[in-house]
């Protein structure tokens, strides 16, 4: 309702102002929007180049790879508008994938990491690996909060300290360093498996149990206390902490909150992948930041909301899947990611200087 009134507020704005005054709020308009007009305009050049990137099968698969990344993003969108950022969001994903990994894996695979175990039911493995995410997330908020340092630091040191575990958690039964798949049918089976078709082409389970996560982080951010504390920290903690905001608490909560959407996505990506190794959740921070900055969520604090990181894991998906159909080289894709993510923060900082 309020996009509408902002909306009619501009439209009645432009009647009333003069031709240079409707020339330069449309520069502004071009500017502001600029990244879109360009992800708009390339997913058009793409299509024309390749019908098939518009087809039924290459729509459903950009839908799962969006639904696969959208927990880490919206993980990662709560850290963000506390003005902070969590460089550790991959390697937990990497962990909690290999822990959930291992404990399922079928009981006949000759490569089974703890021979003598047998599968545990989904529902515990997934509770071990978001009890996993939350224990690396309150560790990353009660460093932030208590010790006043930034998140870049704490989530630098969680990373490391993360990715060392990894490997020596690889290393355990008789796995000696391999990557872990074999996985049990009943866990492939609910995290890749269709109830679901568009007409011939499937569509897997785990885009249902994202928007579900996606319907209770709305929640969480729009009608709870927590949620509107989480935004006012993120504008000014000094501010929030005198109206009566528990700003440490909120902090804590927040990254806590991340590490379990963290173990959502490794649960997810076990089975999707179906074999995991060290390099599991590498560089995955990447896509959800740059998904973030896309999707509106800004750094200067107290700015973001669900859609927006919805739009923006969906519009940075859409330009991935459109450069393997173009051809681009796979390494190319990471300076690329880099670009968007610089013009993104730009943009955004401009917004922010703009209304101050």
């Amino acid at each position: 309702m309020s996009d509408k009134v902002n909306l009619k507020k501009r439209f009645m704005n432009m009647r009333s102002m003069s031709p240079a005054e409707k020339k330069n709020a449309a520069k502004e308009f071009l500017i502001d929007n600029m990244l879109y007009i360009l992800l708009i305009a390339a997913i058009v050049g793409i299509a024309i180049y390749d019908p098939r990137f518009l087809s039924l099968s290459s729509i459903v698969n950009i839908i799962s790879l969006s639904a696969a990344n959208l927990p880490i993003a919206l993980g990662i969108a709560g850290c963000i508008i506390l003005t902070g950022t969590d460089l550790s969001a991959g390697r937990i994903v990497g962990v909690t994938a290999c822990v959930a990994a291992s404990l399922l894996q079928a009981s006949g695979y000759a490569g089974k990491m703890f021979p003598d175990l047998q599968p545990l039911p989904i529902a515990v493995v997934l509770l071990i690996v978001i009890a996993i995410g939350a224990v690396v997330g309150f560790v990353n908020g009660f460093c932030t909060a208590k010790f006043n340092l930034h998140p870049f630091i704490v989530t630098l040191a969680t990373q490391l300290i993360t990715y060392g575990a990894l490997l020596i958690y690889l290393m355990q039964g008789t796995n000696n360093g391999q990557s872990i798949s074999g996985l049990d049918s009943k866990y492939t089976g609910f995290i890749t498996g269709s109830i679901f078709k568009f007409g011939d082409v499937a569509l897997p389970n785990y885009v249902f149990y994202a928007l579900a996560i996606t319907v209770v982080m709305w929640f969480v951010w729009n009608k709870t206390a927590f949620g509107k504390n989480m935004f006012a920290v993120g504008s000014n903690p000094e501010a929030a902490n005198v109206s009566g905001v528990n700003v440490t608490r909120t902090i804590i909560l927040v990254f806590v909150l991340a590490g379990i959407m963290y173990g959502f996505t490794g649960f997810i990506e076990a089975a999707r992948i179906g074999s995991n190794s060290a390099s599991t959740g590498l560089n995955y921070e990447l896509d959800a930041i740059a998904a973030c900055v896309i999707g509106g969520v800004s750094f200067v604090g107290g700015i973001g909301k669900i859609r927006g990181v919805i739009m923006g894991v969906v519009l940075l998906r859409i330009i991935f899947v459109g450069l393997t159909f173009l051809g681009i080289d796979s390494n190319l894709q990471y300076v690329i990611k880099g670009l968007i993510i610089l013009v993104a923060c730009a943009i955004d900082m401009r917004k922010y200087l703009v209304r101050k």
